[in-house]
């Protein structure tokens, strides 16, 4: 396999694309930008939709941006999809991953760094959200789990993953301590292509 190649779609109100996309650059990925109002065409090896504040969370978390062109025409099964904090949140409303994300049972918004269990390892990440509280509906695989119960998620779940069909969410924020523990997260994403 050659460089891999990312994108990353954007969202008005999203404000994690720009992390992102330096976190690809410093895995020597060749990324570039999707915009919300674009149909994806091939050619991805991985697709990211990232944190932020999609429609400004009108309505609901990610409600609105599981509208857009570029969700409905996201390669399932083709491409590793990749959501992270408000793309968790559209992947659940778009009902392409299984559950829900709800309000924190503190009903506050929390930013912290937790730690979380990822592939028999501790590894710290930040997390920033006021909806990330993961209410399971079906049997699903685990990606990461929080260590401790930090907003209410069914079994400290803080990310999913449908192996099936490539499909990964996540609350904690990895692009943004890519030169920590969040590289730890992006080279498993690499061997998951």
């Amino acid at each position: 396999m050659g460089r891999i190649k990312a994108g990353i779609i954007v969202f008005l109100g999203t404000n994690c694309e720009k992390d992102t996309k330096l976190a690809c650059d410093y895995m020597g990925w060749e990324s570039e930008y999707i915009f919300q109002d674009e149909k994806i065409k091939s050619g991805y090896d991985i697709i990211f939709l990232p944190g932020g504040f999609s429609y400004g969370d009108y309505v609901s978390s990610g409600r609105l941006a599981k509208l857009t062109p570029a969700v409905k025409s996201l390669p399932i099964g083709k491409t590793l999809i990749t959501g992270i904090c408000n793309g968790f949140q559209i992947l659940c409303e778009a009902e392409i991953l299984p559950g829900a994300l709800t309000h924190n049972s503190s009903m506050k918004f929390i930013s912290k760094n937790v730690n979380l269990e990822f592939n028999n390892n501790i590894i710290k990440l930040p997390i920033a959200h006021h909806q990330g509280n993961y209410m399971q509906t079906d049997s699903i695989d685990v990606f990461m789990k929080y260590t401790e119960d930090i907003n209410g998620s069914d079994g400290n779940i803080a990310g999913i993953i449908d192996n099936k069909n490539k499909i990964i969410g996540m609350m904690p924020h990895p692009e943004r301590v890519i030169s920590k523990d969040g590289q730890i997260v992006f080279k498993a994403l690499e061997k998951l292509i």
